[in-house]
């Protein structure tokens, strides 16, 4: 029994080495490799995984004065209160709404518009409509929203004007809370639909030639060559892209949020972001406004993982 327990312990020991020395060996072989992917591991070392140490204070009544470590532990204090918080329904509500309706109506347009894009011919045309619908990501949020408002407002908004020029009534676009959130939907429509199709243009450009002609052969015209070729061989990317959506669906976007609402609208755009940042920025409850952060990261962290499941369930690769 010894013997064959000093034989097993050796060979381990031989396995463990050998991995060792492929390991060094791939280092060495493709060092150059290694360095390029060094500043994208350092980025995300520095400034995600090191900042993850500040979580530790949704726990604590912290004071910059005590400092994390002599800071007062409440435990999960900062949590109860936040779930009991007659605000939190309200939060959450419109958090998820706008996250919904981003994702029914958004999401699916990349995906369209890469569709459209591929079928043309022209390249220059193709490019330069790349080029335009491209260009509204490069926008901040502000002057998205000083180009609202100079289209939109009540008293001197373009389309109030024209619409008042033709015998109807005036509109209140920018502070009617029934239609804020379409308005928030709209305007990532057309900041970020054009962005979006960069992914699903580069899955398409991989997509086997071999396959359109062969469907050709079949007699398939070009929607269905889109239909049973095209969509088959990128639904393995939309998914992932879902999947990773689906992890910022709490998520909705301080910048543009905060800018678009007023006192007008505030029951439909009062969001997590917004209340983070009246609770942690202006009144310096910087434990709390953690807290409701880390809820937030957790909501996603497990969206992310069931979904990557199911997608592991009907046979796609997910993310992981």
């Amino acid at each position: 029994m010894r013997t064959q327990s000093a034989v097993l312990q050796s060979s381990v020991t031989m396995d463990k080495n050998k991995k060792r020395r492929t390991l060094l060996s791939d280092l060495r072989r493709d060092k150059y490799l290694y360095l390029l992917v060094l500043p994208g591991v350092l980025f995300f070392i520095i400034f995600k995984y090191v900042p993850m140490w500040g979580i530790i204070i949704a726990f604590q009544e912290y004071s910059p004065y005590m400092g994390v470590l002599k800071s007062e532990w409440v435990g999960i204090e900062h949590f109860v209160r936040f779930f009991s918080n007659p605000d939190f329904m309200l939060l959450f509500r419109n958090t998820m709404m706008i996250s919904l309706l981003n994702l029914l109506f958004f999401f699916p347009l990349p995906i369209i518009l890469s569709l459209l894009l591929n079928e043309l011919n022209n390249e220059v045309f193709k490019r330069v409509i790349q080029s335009v619908v491209y260009l509204p990501h490069f926008l901040s949020w502000v002057i998205i929203a000083g180009i609202s408002f100079l289209l939109m407002s009540h008293s001197s908004g373009i389309i109030n004007l024209m619409m008042e020029a033709i015998g109807l009534r005036k509109y209140d676009f920018l502070t009617n809370a029934d239609t804020f959130w379409g308005l928030l939907v709209l305007q990532n429509i057309w900041k970020e639909t054009g962005w979006g199709t960069i992914i699903i243009l580069a899955a398409i450009t991989g997509v086997d030639t071999q396959l359109y002609e062969a469907a050709k052969i079949d007699g398939a015209n070009r929607w269905r060559q889109t239909w049973h070729v095209t969509l088959p061989a990128i639904r393995s990317v939309i998914l992932i892209l879902l999947i990773l959506r689906l992890g910022h669906i709490m998520d909705v976007g301080f910048e543009q949020v905060f800018l678009m609402s007023n006192g007008a609208v505030a029951r439909v755009a009062d969001v997590f972001e917004t209340y983070v940042y009246r609770n942690g920025i202006q009144q310096g409850q910087f434990s709390y406004s953690t807290a409701v952060g880390l809820f937030k990261s957790v909501v996603g962290l497990i969206l992310v993982v069931l979904a990557n499941r199911l997608a592991k369930r009907i046979g796609e690769d997910g993310v992981y």
